[in-house]
Formats: C-alpha cells, sequence, structure tokens
C-alpha cells in the first residue's frame, strides 16, 4: 500500500482484495531493553557485525544503514511466519478509509521497526504508514479485535526477543507497541519548510500480493532523508527469485538458496544486493557475497522492458499512442512495439527491478528511492523534474509530480520524457 501520497487521479490508485489470517497470541510480557546507552551499543554491534559491503568510512551513514538493513530483515522474517499462518482463522484484516486491507503484518512491521530505531537512533523521526487509531478502537468495540492485538503483539515480540537476546531487561506489552505504531503515525511529527532528518517507512508495499499466498511480490521499504535527499535506502523482498550472487572481489560465484533478496544503498556508495539469510537478522552473512547493482545498459526505447503498476494498464501511459505493449518475452516484436513485464505487487518491486537490471523503465504514481540513483537510474516526474520530497511541508507524506512519475535506467531518460510531454494531456 502507497506510503507517500500522490496528488494524481483515483484511477492509479491500488485496491486490495480482503482476506483473513491469525497468528497464535504470545505472553503478554517480554523482555526489551530500552535504555539510551544499551541503543549506543547495539548500533555499534550491528554495525560491525553485518558486514556491508563498502567501509565505514565511505559511508557518512554507515551506521544508520547497517541498523536499517538490519530492521528489514527481521522484519521480512516477520511477514514470512505471519503469512505462513494466513487465511488460517480470526480477525485480521482491517479496512482503512480509502478502502484498502491493512494486516496483522503491516503493524507488525511498522512496530518492530519503530522499535529498532526509537531505541538505536531516538532523535531521529519516523514517517510511516499507519497508526493504533483503528486497532484501539476496534479493540474497544469488539471483543474479537483483542485477537487481532494479541496477534500483533505476539509476531513483534517474538521478533524483539529473538533479534537482540543480549540487551534484553525491560518488559514489553502491547501499549509500547502500539505506541511503537503511532510513533510512525500521521500526527506524531510536524516538519516546518526547513531541511529535516527523518526515517521513511513503507511496513509492507503490495498487500494485495502479501494476501493472495502464492509467489506475488511485496517488500518491506526503509529509507533515511537528510537534509531534502534520500542517503540511505533498504528494501527486502521475501518471495524475489534470486539469481546466482557474483563475488565482486574474484569473479567466482555461488548459488544463491531459497527466495528473497535485500537491497541496499548509500549516497555515493552505490547499490548493493544479498539473498536474505536462512536466519534472517542473525549477521551471519559475510560481506563478500553482496553484488554490485546496476540498471540495464539498454538505449534503444523499443527495446527497453517496461513495467507499470499493477492497477494501471498500458492504455493509461502516453506512451501508448507511440507503441503497441506485448507481454511475450519471446515474441518478436517491431519498433512500434514495446515488452510490458509480467504484473508485480507493490511500486516498491518494480523500483528493485529497475535497480537490479531486470527491467529498463517503470512509468507510475509511486515514490522515490535512492536505489534507482545509486545503480546508474534517474527518476524525475513526466516532465522531467526531480521529485520534490518536501512538497508537503509539515508531514512529508504527500508529493506532487507533474503527471506521474518515471523511472529509467537513466541512458532512455531524456528521450522518455521528451515523448511521455509530447503526448501526455
Amino acid at each position: 500500500m502507497p506510503l507517500l501520497h500522490l496528488s494524481l487521479p483515483p484511477h492509479r490508485l491500488l485496491a486490495a482484495g480482503r482476506g483473513r489470517m491469525y497468528f497464535p497470541p504470545a505472553p503478554r510480557h517480554t523482555r526489551l531493553s530500552v535504555r539510551a546507552a544499551a541503543g549506543d551499543a547495539a548500533v555499534s554491534v550491528a554495525a560491525e557485525a553485518y558486514g556491508l559491503p563498502f567501509p565505514p568510512e565511505r559511508a557518512s551513514h554507515h551506521r544508520e544503514l547497517a541498523a536499517a538493513a538490519a530492521a528489514v530483515e527481521v522484519a521480512c522474517r516477520l511477514c514470512v511466519d505471519v503469512k505462513r499462518s494466513l487465511f488460517s482463522g480470526g480477525k485480521s484484516i482491517l479496512e482503512k478509509n480509502d478502502q484498502t486491507p491493512v494486516t496483522i503484518a503491516d503493524f507488525g512491521v511498522q512496530a518492530l521497526v519503530s522499535l529498532e530505531l526509537q531505541k538505536l537512533f531516538p532523535s531521529i523521526p519516523l514517517v510511516a504508514e499507519e497508526d493504533s487509531a483503528s486497532l484501539r478502537s476496534s479493540k474497544a468495540d469488539d471483543d474479537s479485535s483483542d485477537v487481532l492485538v494479541e496477534s500483533i503483539f505476539s509476531a513483534v515480540a517474538d521478533k524483539v526477543s529473538n533479534s537482540k537476546p543480549e540487551i534484553v531487561e525491560s518488559p514489553l506489552t502491547q501499549d509500547d507497541v502500539l505506541r511503537a505504531i503511532d510513533r510512525g503515525g500521521k500526527d506524531a511529527v510536524s516538519f516546518d519548510s526547513n531541511p529535516a532528518t527523518y526515517w521513511v517507512l513503507d511496513p509492507i508495499d503490495g498487500t494485495r500480493g502479501f494476501l493472495r499466498g502464492d509467489d506475488a511480490l511485496y517488500v518491506v521499504g526503509l529509507a533515511l532523508v537528510v537534509n531534502g535527499k534520500v542517503t540511505v535506502g533498504v528494501m527486502g523482498c521475501p518471495n524475489w527469485t534470486n539469481d546466482t550472487i557474483a563475488n565482486e572481489k574474484d569473479g567466482s560465484s555461488a548459488a544463491c538458496n531459497g527466495r528473497g533478496i535485500l537491497m541496499v544503498s548509500h549516497l555515493g556508495c552505490g547499490t548493493w544486493s544479498r539473498c536474505l539469510s536462512a536466519e534472517i537478522g542473525q549477521f551471519t552473512v559475510a560481506p563478500d557475497i553482496w553484488k554490485r547493482c546496476f540498471v540495464d545498459p539498454c538505449s534503444v526505447v523499443h527495446m527497453a522492458r517496461y513495467c507499470i503498476p499493477d492497477s494501471q494498464t498500458w492504455d493509461m501511459i502516453p506512451l501508448c499512442v507511440l507503441f503497441n505493449s506485448t507481454t511475450g518475452e519471446s515474441d518478436p516484436r517491431n519498433e512500434n512495439e514495446i515488452l510490458l513485464l509480467s504484473v508485480f505487487c507493490g511500486s516498491l518491486c518494480k523500483y528493485l527491478t529497475v535497480a537490479s537490471g531486470r527491467a529498463s523503465v517503470f512509468v507510475l504514481r509511486a515514490r522515490p528511492t535512492t536505489q534507482i540513483k545509486e545503480a546508474g537510474g534517474q527518476i524525475s516526474d513526466w516532465s522531467g523534474e526531480p521529485l520534490d520530497l518536501a512538497a508537503d511541508l509539515t508531514s512529508r507524506r504527500i508529493i506532487y509530480p507533474s503527471g506521474g512519475v518515471l523511472v529509467t535506467n537513466g541512458a532512455l531518460h531524456d528521450k522518455l520524457v521528451e515523448m511521455i510531454s509530447a503526448n501526455y494531456k
């Protein structure tokens, strides 16, 4: 589901279906340190143990990236565990005012990441998707909603208690989890017109895919904005089908078992990816299995590989007046036809696809991400102007791109801006 809301027509908004799932309740208390001193120590441990593919002296926010990557990886494990219980019973989905569903995993990821970041970087605010108002009101009105809150608490407590057992001290309660969710809510922090430093979290981008129960892609996305620039970015996609991971040091390669990808980037240090580890969040992955990501080199418009939001069709995109589309990768194409890749759920999945080089272009109504630029790509609105993250002065939740958002491998960007501008009304 979208985190940054755009000023665009309703037909470009994702609409998701309904489903039910239940996550078994845990005891109401578990142990968690909330002391700042322990938090400082945890940051150092995470940064040292996580094994990022570039040294701290090259990255001014190396510690923040290490902590963010660790948090996203544990959050992906939460999603996988919750999804295993999908449709097993119990009230586990709420419908928001915009008719989009929010699940145990959405709330759980936001609470978990909020707790971890607050513990490590308490002075940096969080801009996220959910708040606990619907949970609290439903809990008061409906006894069955206790099961939902209990299940969210169980999912979070399980991951918090197992992720950093060396600093276990204070009891975690349901109220702690609800407050952690509210830390990222729309009323949690108010910005002014000055540049700010803050985290941006999309707990699950692609909730519709998450609820399908199949292999549809969904992403946990976390970024750090510093002085108006996305400086650090992390995306975790549990259902991503991995290729062989190349060793950048000696050119050797090794099979990447299972599914899942973690993609990280830091301004000036590139974009890197690796498989999600078998024991997510246990810091067992060596730094030499990271793969440097680059966008594809295609510079011919009709030979590029395109993707669009699954809520849209090709005839909604201005390029449709110039090109027909096909989804058959092996079908012959002429210069008036482009390849449209298979549908994904969630916008961040397409960002990940472009940054990894699997797609050339993404035309959408979504949010910016530093992974594209650090992988050699380019992002703008349909008129070619950069996206303004501070357009929403008080909450940093709304951006106003002209027409939509264009994400490319860079080589095609100017050509496509010219084509779109000439055909967009």
